[in-house]
This record gives C-alpha cells, structure tokens and sequence, in this order.
C-alpha cells in the first residue's frame, strides 16, 4: 500500500477561499512592476516603510484603507480603482458555491 502524502501547498492554495488581502496585495505588486518602479520608490512616495509594503505586497498585512488609499496615490491610482481591480481579480477565479446556496448567500432549507 501506498501512503498517502498530505496535499502540498499549491494543491492546499487552489482550494482555500481567496483572502482580501492577497488579491489586494497582488495588484498592487502588479502595478508597481507594470511602472516599473522600485518598492522604495513607492513606499517613499505613499509614505509608508518600504518593508510594510513588501508585507502588504505579499498578502502578509491587512492594511487601514488610509494606508491602501496612499499606495494607490502612489501608483496614480485612486482607492476605487485598487479596489476594482482586486475585486475583478476574485470575480474572475472560479467559485465554490457550497450546496443549498444560492449567489446571493442565501442558504435554502430543505423541504
């Protein structure tokens, strides 16, 4: 017999929910790469440590909308347009409705 080795990470991300945070932090890397800037250079200009933007980058931070509003100034973005962008991010991967859910949330009962 075959043991059966635990789900690796990759496996283990791909069924999780998407956290806020992460899609959050992956525009704002996208972006920042898009402009070709360096993260001091955005840090500086949002006034935030270099190091917490790297944090909020990669997920690893929940950030204050205060501080999402100045890395999205920092790129020329506003806060809305962070936003929606994250927001097309999770509206395009795909959805796990659990049974007896409709999209709207609401749990039917059964009969």
């Amino acid at each position: 017999m075959i043991p059966l080795r635990p789900p690796g990470k990759e496996a283990e991300q791909q069924r999780r929910e998407p956290l806020w945070r992460d899609l959050v932090g992956d525009v704002l890397r996208r972006e920042r790469l898009a402009q070709e800037r360096t993260l001091k250079d955005v840090a500086d200009a949002a006034r935030i440590s270099m190091p917490y933007l790297s944090e909020l980058e990669r997920g690893r931070k929940e950030a204050s909308s205060e501080v999402l509003a100045a890395a999205a100034r920092a790129l020329g973005l506003g806060l809305p347009d962070l936003l929606s962008l994250a927001q097309s991010r999770l509206a395009g991967l795909p959805r796990a409705r659990p049974a007896g859910a409709s999209f709207q949330g609401e749990v039917r009962l059964a009969a």
